[in-house]
This record gives structure tokens, C-alpha cells and sequence, in this order.
């Protein structure tokens, strides 16, 4: 009689599992503009290595497939070969005995829908569209391409001044950045292929932290044109400070009392302080930036006023109006949008939560500024009521992470249903919720959610907080003969407002509630054309030389992240949490860079752009 044994992983199985990861973390860190159809022909490679070979569709069909699909990389194939690609992926699709073969089919598909055009080229001319020029992947991710791995090397060299200078060539809000940028260049890093993608953020906000007073770019001598920007936040003071720059008169239009935008009024200062806001609003301000407060375009002022005063206009209006429930009782006195709440912290009016109970309903980077916000208004308890699963938040994980340490209860696969009114008072004391089931992936990637079986039930409060969303305040700017689309401004990609005459836009105003990065971004693209279109051609640059990458070994290294501070006593405590790193931490934080803008240059043809 056969024996039991206590089973152990083979030596080669475990090395077949450490490969796999290490290949896991290649797909994840592929840098932007490798060719599509070699990428895809690799994938279906690998989706035919995992076929059982039971059903012909998967063990000959896959087969089939990369050999079409090589022929068509290499230039041999023809205009049929692609047609009959999509024949057979359609065939194996259908005909598939296991969701295996029908997502390698399903692959094929999508990639003939995404990129038909970039097959068509390698027929006919034998290249590739997307791989004719390939920037570093950290800087090419950013939206407003900063020069990454260049500043990393200069606060690697101590060099914290020439680091924000460098950092200011393309981003003049780098303190700001520092503290709350969501990190897009973090997730193409290529350093996930050797261990874990380098803290770029966490070194942005050292080099800020330690850089000092830095004296403003000299401006280009005046060119006597003039530029009005609607809206005081990082979009708008992105453009008028490179406007300035570039020799143009520029006043900013804000409409309320401080400028920063939902920087200021969006942004808990235990996220982001408001000297360190102060700091780069002041270094732009120095550059000779004019500024009129307390002033709503719309209803003080005329777009059409605007539009003959100055010789060009830029709205970059944030996205401070929120989106409902449309639930009955939702204008109940004591449920709050969390854009109000937000803005009345920020203006020193928030209201009275002490021993409150809280419900919030959302799951993005506001609905945790939400949560958190209101525990140190002195809520006793706060919870968070989300429709999905907490993988499927849109916050950052370590924000999720900081409010449930802080106390904030996440209840998840829970819908708000309706909300229940006191008779007497006609305000909210329940959140009433629907549980939901989780259910489809959709064609986003994320995963859907439909009505469980269960019965709906009810979460006591005293107050609700509504954070699903933001929209902006467009209506008043219709009647000036600007095109709206879905809520937004119709703008060009070079931001400029078809029709308007002189008007341009970007930022939330045009692409709806987005990062902060990417409002910088598309004030930086509005400066530039902007610029082009008074007639001038500056060039913006930062007069820093990057430092050569020494000839060091880089050995597999563990991530420097930030930690958070623990506070005893939350209620009324709005002091920053986060802690930034240490000298001897940036420093081994900086030597992980593989300054893929030296030694990338093999396959990252273009390189480092030292102006634009």
C-alpha cells in the first residue's frame, strides 16, 4: 500500500515560479513605444506555451496565429494575411473550448482594432509607427515629461538646487508635486524589472525640502502682448508663469479669495500644507504674474470682455461643482458634497462633527480626503461606503491604507439605496444601502457590479458625505459661443477653442476632474501655443547639466518609502502625516535609478530634450 507523503516544490518548479515573476514585472515595466505587433505576437507565444492541446482551436488556431502575425512583423506577409489573421482569431474565439483560447483570440482581436494602421505600415514599408522615436519611459509616462532620471542624478550629487531648477523647466509646481502627485512615471519605471520601481516622488519632495531659496528665471524682454488666464489653479498658474517667462503680460482672473485652486480647497493639509502650496505659488507670483481675486468670470466679467481686452485667453477652471446621488432626501441640511466640506476646511468654515457619526459614499482620492477630514473634525466614527471591492478603488493604496489605520471603516459591495429622513427634522439619520454581487470585467479592465439577493439595510448617521465625483461650472461660458462636449469645453489638442477668435482651454475645463500633474501639463501645452499664436517661438529651458551615471554595480534593492506618522490624538490635528526620507535613504533611493537616460539609449532613441 502506497504511502502519503508531505509533498515539497521542486527545485525546478521553483525556479520556474521565480521566472515568472521576474517576467511579470517585465510586461508591467515595458516602456512606451515598443512595436505593438512584435508585443503581441509575444503574448500569444506565451498564451500557446499555456494551451492543455485538448481542442484543435487553441493547439493548432494559436499557431497558426503567430506565424501569420511574425510574417506580418517581418514585412513578408500581405494586405490578405491580415484579414485572414482576423478571420482565425474570430474562428478561436468562438470555437474555443476554454476562456484560454478565447482570451488569446479575444487579444488578437483588440490589438487588430488598436493597431491595424501600424500592420498595414509593416506590409507596405517594412517599420514600425510607434518605434520611431522611443523616450525614457519614466519621463515619455509624465504628462508633463519632466526630465526624471535627470533630477534624480543631480540630488544623488547633492545638487538639490540645480534638482528644482531641472524639476521647474517643465513643472513649476515641483513642492506641491513633491507631496501629492499621483506618480504615473512610477509605474513604467524600468526598474520593476530588476526588483521595485524607483520613489520618484519621495525624491522629488527631498530635493524640494532641501533646495532653499532659488532665485526666478530671467524673463525674455517684454513683447507688449497680453494674456488673461481664468482660474488660479495649477493649470492656470502653470500657463502664466511660462507666458511670463516667455516676455508676455499675464493676469490671472481667481475667483476666490487665495489662489491654488482645488490645490487649496480640494487638499487636506495633513496632505499638503499650505506653506508648501505658498512656496511655489510665490516663486511663480515673483516672475511678475499679475492677479485679480474675488472675481467671477461669467458674472462679474464677460468672456467676451476678456476676449477684447487681451490678445489671448486661457480658462482653466476646476472641477469644483460635485456630482448627486439622485436620491431622494439627498437636500437634506446635513448631507454634505465632498467638494463643499473640502472647500469649507480650506476656508477656515468647516462645520461642527465632534461625536458625529459619518457615512461617506465614494472610493477615489476625495472620498479618503473625505474620511480622513472628518475624523479630525472630531467624528466618532467614520465609514466609508463603496459599491466595489477596495482592489477596484481609484484612490492611491497608501491613502486607503492611512485612513483605515487612522480609523476609517471601508464597507464595500454596498450601493446607496436611499436615504432615510428624521420627520421631525427632515434631516438624514440613515445611509439605507444595497448589497451588490461582483460581476463582469468590462472592456476598462475594471470589474462590474450588480444587485445582490440581499435586502437593502440601513448604516445610522448623523451626517453623509457625497464623494462620486466632480463636474465643472461650464454654463455660464456657453452663451459666449464656446462649444461644449459632455459638460466640458471643446478644445483642440493644442488647447486652442475652435471658433473662439482667441480663446484656448485645458486642464479640468476640457478633459474633466483629473491629477494635478496633468493639469500642469496642459498648462504647459497651452503656454507653448499660446506663445505661437502671439507670434513668438521662446524656447523654455533650465540651463542644468545633467551629471554623468557612474560605472557602479546595481544589485537587486529594496524600495525606500515613505512612512506616516502616528497621531494619538487625530481629532483637530491637521498636521502633515507623511515623513520624508532621510539622507542616507535618498541616497540609496537615488543609486537605484538605472539612468535608462544614458544607458537606455540602445532602444530609447531621442533621448534626453534639454528645451521645448
Amino acid at each position: 500500500m502506497e504511502r502519503l507523503v508531505i509533498e515539497t516544490p521542486e527545485e525546478g518548479q521553483q525556479v520556474l515560479e521565480q521566472i515568472g515573476r521576474r517576467f511579470k514585472k517585465r510586461i508591467s515595466a515595458s516602456p512606451l513605444g515598443l512595436c505593438p505587433v512584435d508585443m503581441l505576437l509575444n503574448y500569444l507565444r506565451i498564451c500557446h506555451a499555456q494551451s492543455c492541446g485538448k481542442c484543435s482551436p487553441c493547439r493548432i488556431g494559436l499557431w497558426h496565429l503567430t506565424e501569420m502575425l511574425e510574417t506580418i512583423r517581418n514585412g513578408t506577409g500581405d494586405m490578405e494575411t491580415i484579414d485572414l489573421i482576423e478571420k482565425t482569431a474570430d474562428i478561436i474565439r468562438v470555437s474555443a473550448d476554454c476562456a484560454i483560447g478565447y482570451e488569446a483570440a479575444n487579444m488578437v482581436l483588440e490589438g487588430m482594432q488598436g493597431f491595424r494602421k501600424d500592420m498595414e505600415e509593416h506590409i507596405k514599408r517594412g517599420r514600425c509607427l510607434y518605434g520611431i522615436e522611443q523616450a525614457i519611459p519614466c519621463t515619455a509616462v509624465c504628462p508633463a515629461h519632466v526630465d526624471v532620471p535627470g533630477y534624480i542624478s543631480l540630488v544623488k550629487a547633492g545638487r538639490y538646487k540645480d534638482a528644482v531648477r531641472l524639476i521647474r523647466k517643465d513643472n513649476p509646481f515641483p513642492a506641491v508635486c513633491g507631496y501629492v502627485c499621483e506618480h504615473p512615471c512610477e509605474k513604467r519605471c524600468r526598474r520593476q524589472m530588476v526588483d521595485d520601481s524607483v520613489n520618484i516622488c519621495g525624491i522629488k519632495r527631498y530635493a524640494v525640502d532641501h533646495a532653499g531659496d532659488i532665485p526666478v528665471p530671467q524673463c525674455a524682454p517684454a513683447t507688449g502682448k497680453t494674456v488673461a488666464v481664468i482660474g488660479g489653479g495649477p493649470g492656470g498658474l502653470t500657463a502664466a508663469y511660462f507666458l511670463t517667462v516667455m516676455g508676455h503680460e499675464v493676469t490671472v482672473y481667481e475667483q476666490r479669495h487665495h489662489l491654488g485652486g482645488m490645490l487649496r480647497y480640494g487638499i487636506p493639509d495633513y496632505r499638503l500644507p499650505n506653506d508648501i502650496l505658498d512656496r511655489d505659488i510665490q516663486y511663480i507670483l515673483d516672475t511678475g504674474v499679475n492677479v485679480i481675486l474675488n472675481t467671477n468670470i461669467g458674472e462679474d466679467m464677460s468672456i467676451d470682455e476678456l476676449k477684447a481686452k487681451y490678445d489671448a485667453v486661457y480658462m482653466s477652471i476646476g472641477a469644483h461643482d460635485d456630482k448627486k446621488l439622485k436620491l431622494a432626501g439627498e437636500d437634506a441640511p446635513n448631507v454634505y458634497s465632498a467638494v463643499e466640506l473640502l472647500r469649507a476646511i480650506g476656508e477656515d468654515e468647516a462645520p461642527n462633527l465632534k461625536g458625529k457619526k459619518v457615512v461617506v459614499v465614494g472610493g477615489g482620492n476625495v472620498a479618503m480626503d473625505a474620511t480622513r477630514s472628518t475624523l479630525r473634525l472630531g467624528a466618532s466614527s467614520v465609514t466609508c461606503v463603496y459599491r466595489r471591492r477596495i482592489a477596484d478603488m481609484t484612490a492611491l493604496p497608501e491613502e486607503i491604507a492611512e485612513a483605515q489605520a487612522e480609523g476609517v471603516k471601508i464597507r464595500t459591495l454596498l450601493a446607496p439605496d436611499h436615504i432615510e429622513l428624521d420627520k421631525k427634522t427632515k434631516r438624514a439619520k440613515a445611509l439605507w444601502v444595497q448589497p451588490q454581487l461582483i460581476s463582469l470585467i468590462g472592456q476598462d479592465g475594471r470589474t462590474s457590479v450588480r444587485k445582490a439577493e440581499e435586502k437593502a439595510f440601513p448604516i445610522e448617521c448623523d451626517y453623509i458625505i457625497v464623494a462620486i465625483g466632480q463636474s465643472i461650472h461650464s454654463q455660464p461660458f456657453e452663451g459666449s459661443g464656446l462649444k461644449l462636449k459632455h459638460g466640458v469645453i471643446a478644445a483642440e489638442s493644442s488647447s486652442f477653442v475652435p471658433g473662439s477668435g482667441n480663446v484656448f482651454a485645458g486642464g479640468d475645463a476640457v478633459s474633466g476632474p483629473a491629477t494635478v500633474i496633468r493639469a500642469v501639463a496642459a498648462g504647459k501645452v497651452a503656454a507653448n501655443n499660446i506663445d505661437y499664436f502671439l507670434g513668438y517661438n521662446h524656447v523654455i529651458k533650465s540651463g542644468v547639466e545633467v551629471p554623468d551615471p557612474q560605472m557602479t554595480n546595481n544589485p537587486p534593492c529594496g524600495r525606500v518609502n515613505l512612512t506616516s506618522q502616528m497621531i494619538d490624538n487625530i481629532e483637530g490635528n491637521f498636521d502633515l502625516v507623511s515623513i520624508g526620507m532621510t539622507p542616507q535613504g535618498v541616497k540609496q533611493e537615488c543609486g537605484r535609478c538605472l539612468r535608462c537616460d544614458h544607458f537606455g539609449f540602445g532602444s530609447f532613441r531621442g533621448g534626453r530634450k534639454i528645451q521645448w
